[in-house]
């Protein structure tokens, strides 16, 4: 069999390439051949995993003269690459180069050394466009990127509503102050596919007031001013929460932060509604945006509340977050 081996080899080879460089139409087509599934079986998985997709659709999406944008048939790649056993994000972050596609990020600013990095899964603009997006709004606000704060603790939980929405997220975060004068954090939230900015709110719940807030439509971002009581000192530690409320877009299937730098504790709690409980939850962890994800675990879901969690004791640069499946 040195012929048939040889040419497993070769496709095997010719799909990392596609994976690696795109065009996402191309490793599409590639992966469905390298599996030797027609599409109507390929239509059948995902049906099976209750994505509706058409015959149609998928032979567009395959020849390249259409592009899954919406939440839906962002849903159906995320499923495209299970069935066609992918590394996860493998289609998606092909996506996402392009400007259409997920992989957007978002998320704190200000505490250097830990500038958390806020995303949720299937983001419909490119990382590139929503740093961009998330730049021109810090500059707006006369934000510095490392705003002159430290961070020491940050403690998120994230709520996820009856419709398995996401309904928003509360922050506790624990800083230090680099210089003298600062009075103020910049929050970044970037809402799932599908959200709708001028919908969301930002409470300012303790030690802090709403200043100026900035929102971008087409990227879903949303960037608050958090003002202090008080004009720090450089040294000086102070303690400040906040929440956002969203809850305008559709499914959420997942809730992660990306972290820049070194830094101090992290903890991510996710609640679910009693109406909306997932049947799997696990944690992952990603070198950067564009590699696989690894040391993914499974997480139990408390009885009562409907919660996971994770923990980092000392953040250091890549990503952490908690994943979910539905059914």
């Amino acid at each position: 069999m040195p012929h048939a081996t040889q040419h497993a080899d070769t496709a095997g080879a010719e799909l990392d390439s596609v994976l690696r460089g795109g065009p996402f139409h191309v490793a599409l087509r590639t992966a469905i051949a390298a599996r030797g599934l027609p599409l109507q079986r390929v239509q059948h998985h995902l049906s099976r995993r209750g994505v509706k997709v058409g015959v149609t659709s998928l032979s567009y999406w395959q020849q390249g003269a259409r592009r899954p944008q919406r939440p839906e048939s962002l849903r159906a790649v995320r499923a495209l690459e299970e069935i066609l056993q992918l590394p996860a994000q493998s289609l998606l972050r092909l996506l996402g180069e392009t400007g259409t596609g997920p992989a957007g990020v978002a998320g704190t600013a200000g505490p250097a050394g830990q500038r958390g990095q806020q995303f949720a899964a299937r983001r419909h603009h490119a990382r590139v466009t929503v740093t961009g997006t998330v730049d021109r709004l810090l500059a707006e606000l006369g934000q510095q990127t490392d705003g002159g704060l430290l961070t020491l603790g940050h403690h998120e939980q994230v709520r996820i509503g009856p419709r398995r929405e996401l309904a928003g997220r509360e922050e506790h975060h624990i800083v230090r102050a680099r210089r003298d004068g600062v009075d103020r954090f910049l929050a970044v939230h970037h809402g799932d596919p599908g959200c709708v900015p001028e919908r969301m709110t930002v409470q300012a719940l303790e030690n802090c007031r709403t200043g100026r807030v900035r929102r971008h439509h087409d990227t879903g971002v949303l960037v608050a001013e958090l003002l202090f009581d008080v004009r720090l000192r450089a040294g000086e530690t102070y303690l400040f929460r906040y929440g956002v409320v969203d809850g305008t877009a559709g499914v959420s299937h997942e809730y992660a932060r990306r972290f820049d730098g070194a830094g101090g504790q992290y903890a991510l709690q996710v609640r679910f509604d009693a109406a909306a409980r997932p049947v799997r939850c696990h944690r992952f962890t990603q070198q950067s945006a564009a590699t696989p994800r690894g040391s993914r675990q499974t997480l139990t879901l408390s009885g009562p509340h409907h919660c996971v969690h994770l923990v980092e004791p000392r953040v250091r640069p890549g990503i952490v977050g908690i994943g979910w499946d539905w059914t």
